[in-house]
């Protein structure tokens, strides 16, 4: 038995761990930390205000981009819906042009 433990490499679930733990270690060290509680509510409000402005930044970015996301929507369907009315006046004009010249084909040939 020389070797029970099989060598792992990192991978993701490593970083996903060592990030974690170094947010959480940073957040007890400022809590733990010897300082006056109105210097720790300052460094908590701030912390608090930067993590709101970046969340409303993203929600604006999505906002944006699912705006336009939507006028192209609208647009595409546009262009669809056009294509099919175009599409089947064509048919139309084509049957009609094939009756009117299977009428005539139809007809017997003066003679």
């Amino acid at each position: 038995m020389a070797n029970e433990y099989k060598e792992e490499e990192g991978g993701p679930g490593f970083v996903m761990g060592l990030l974690t733990g170094t947010v959480l270690g940073a957040g007890l060290g400022m809590l733990f930390a010897p300082k006056p509680g109105s210097e720790l509510r300052g460094q908590i409000s701030e912390g608090a205000g930067t993590v709101s402005r970046t969340a409303s930044e993203g929600y604006r970015k999505a906002a944006d981009a699912a705006g336009t996301v939507a006028e192209k929507s609208r647009q595409l369907y546009g262009r669809a819906r056009d294509a099919v009315a175009r599409g089947t006046e064509e048919v139309k004009r084509y049957t009609a042009s094939d009756e009117g010249e299977s009428r005539t084909s139809e007809s017997p040939a003066p003679e």
